[in-house]
């Protein structure tokens, strides 16, 4: 007979990891169930072809967009989640974000819970996440501590864990110069492990090839690394990997989640269907996937899918508005990492009074090689021309908030999950004579079958955005650092649409009334009992910055929830 867990968390990037970790060092008997493997630690983590045009570590599932059009999503399925590939950016959300804001494109939301009420956990995300950022010399506000740097950074009750990073010379030169122009510019924090007051004990070794890649020797701040590994020699912890999750099945009164049934990797290549119960399930998949599972979860009680009585399970989908910016000049840009400062100057507001609405924020890309160009180059375009347009380039990231609408959502084609076996880079695949490292193929995955997940999206607040792009542009000109500008839609591969779903959120946002929410404040299903959705489905609105640190945070609070309410 098969052990019955405290609770059974599904997923394990930002919010499943960081969620048990909490459980397991509570010493609650938990089953962390995850559909990928252990990404390799291999050379080809390095590899800006690999990564970016071969999409080495993405993967090979097929959706479809609102036309029907196939569509490949860059999400990556290992322990660790999206963290493994993220940028280690980690924003608190301002403290206006947990409210209502008026953008030029609509309303953003309120959330059922306020910055006060989840500034400790992202005291403890910061901790646990080792992150590195600098509030400046601002005198203490009530409760906590200002930033002298950037007048929207919300209080903290402590400092940052780590010191900040520091600049290279060319972005400290361009930073330099546009602050002497009036603009306000902050250190950006970074879960990243750089020690550079001595950096033969660091573990970051700062190089070029950090955001958006997999960190070959562990020094990024993941899931993974960070929770996951902490963890799973527990002896009341128990990791299933190669595990897809196809249904919670409730009890017979349709109250409470009885059991989870996985396809779970039962030889080298051979998947057997498995049940486990536990008493409390957290949902924690990813926005679209915990979507999925939902709906895929319908039953005679939940005909329309699981915490769906309201119809928002999969609506009001948001990943950002954004897009990464080249700025191209004479000077020659030979910084290794470039993402140590950005501006929120127009986070709140723009500087027009005539457009008095938000419009985002600007901080640079980590890593920038010319092989990201190739996919906007003209045919046939020579390597050493982009390789000169590299060294002359800046790269930007722009973000504009997202607003939710209940037709930007995710849907599936019918309710009976369906899964094909798909091979992605493993541990310890075998070798040939021949073999470059390319095919290290060694785990087999169970992924969605093509066209099963439907992703219907339409760009709104995009007037914002175009105005954030325009003044940063005009900044860069006026501080002589920009003699022209492109948009490097390359980034992450055919611009940013609906492929680049790295911030996704909403889909099982919370609330305090049922008929318009999936979730309440601590994340619990309205509709059942002991079901929680613990990633960034739960959020009402998307703000402006990076969502991680925000999962993180509230993973913590429903950590501590759950161990003083429902697992004492």
């Amino acid at each position: 007979m098969s052990m019955h867990y405290d609770a059974i968390v599904i997923g394990t990037g930002a919010g499943g990891g960081t969620l048990a970790l909490h459980l397991a060092q509570a010493g609650k008997t938990i089953l962390i169930l995850e559909r990928g493997s252990f990404l390799p630690q291999e050379k080809l983590n390095w590899d800006t072809s690999a990564v970016f045009l071969d999409n080495r570590y993405h993967t090979k599932e097929v959706w479809q967009d609102k036309d029907g059009n196939d569509l490949h999503p860059q999400q990556a399925y290992f322990v660790g989640g999206q963290t493994k590939v993220y940028g280690a950016a980690m924003f608190r959300m301002r403290a206006e974000d947990f409210g209502v804001i008026h953008h030029r494109g609509g309303i953003s939301p309120a959330w059922p819970i306020s910055y006060a009420d989840l500034e400790p956990f992202y005291t403890q995300a910061e901790e646990l996440f080792h992150v590195h950022g600098d509030l400046g010399t601002a005198p203490p506000v009530p409760g906590g501590y200002g930033s002298s740097w950037d007048p929207t950074e919300p209080f903290h009750s402590k400092p940052y864990p780590y010191p900040a990073l520091s600049n290279e010379t060319r972005m400290a030169s361009i930073e330099a110069a546009v602050r002497a122009n009036g603009v306000n510019t902050f250190p950006i924090p970074l879960g990243l492990k750089r020690n550079e007051a001595d950096p033969v004990a660091s573990k970051c070794i700062r190089c070029d090839t950090c955001d958006g890649y997999p960190c070959l020797i562990h020094a990024k701040s993941d899931a993974d690394i960070n929770c996951i590994r902490q963890i799973m020699h527990l002896p009341n912890v128990t990791l299933i990997t190669n595990a897809r999750v196809t249904k919670l099945v409730t009890n017979s009164t349709g109250t409470a989640v009885a059991s989870v049934e996985v396809d779970q990797l039962s030889s080298r290549s051979d998947f057997a269907a498995e049940t486990y119960t536990a008493d409390l399930f957290c949902l924690c998949a990813g926005a679209i996937n915990s979507a999925v599972i939902l709906l895929q979860s319908a039953n005679d009680k939940h005909p329309t899918g699981l915490a769906n009585s309201s119809d928002q399970v999969g609506r009001n989908f948001m990943y950002h508005q954004a897009d990464a910016l080249l700025a191209l000049s004479t000077k020659r840009n030979e910084d290794s990492y470039t993402k140590t400062w950005g501006t929120n100057d127009f986070y709140l507001k723009d500087t027009d009074p005539a457009y008095p609405y938000p419009l985002g924020q600007v901080q640079p890309v980590g890593s920038f090689h010319h092989e990201m160009m190739k996919g906007d180059a003209p045919p046939l375009t020579p390597g050493f021309v982009l390789e000169t347009m590299k060294q002359h380039a800046v790269p930007w990231w722009l973000t504009t908030e997202d607003l939710p609408a209940p037709e930007n959502r995710v849907t599936i084609c019918n309710a009976t999950p369906s899964s094909i076996p798909s091979h992605q880079p493993g541990l310890a695949g075998p070798h040939g004579l021949d073999d470059t490292g390319r095919t290290n193929e060694g785990d087999t995955v169970q992924i969605a079958a093509n066209h099963h997940i439907k992703l219907s999206y339409t760009p709104n607040n995009v007037e914002s955005f175009d105005r954030l792009k325009d003044r940063w542009v005009h900044i860069l000109k006026q501080a002589g650092h920009a003699d022209t500008s492109v948009p490097l839609h390359a980034y992450f591969k055919k611009r940013i649409p609906l492929e680049g779903v790295g911030h996704q959120n909403g889909t099982c946002r919370m609330g305090h009334d049922p008929a318009t929410s999936v979730l309440d404040a601590n994340c619990k299903a309205h509709d059942l009992d002991n079901l929680y959705v613990v990633d960034a489905a739960c959020f009402p609105s998307s703000s402006a910055v990076n969502p991680s640190l925000t999962i993180i945070a509230n993973a913590i609070r429903i950590a501590h929830h759950l161990l003083t309410e429902r697992l004492r």
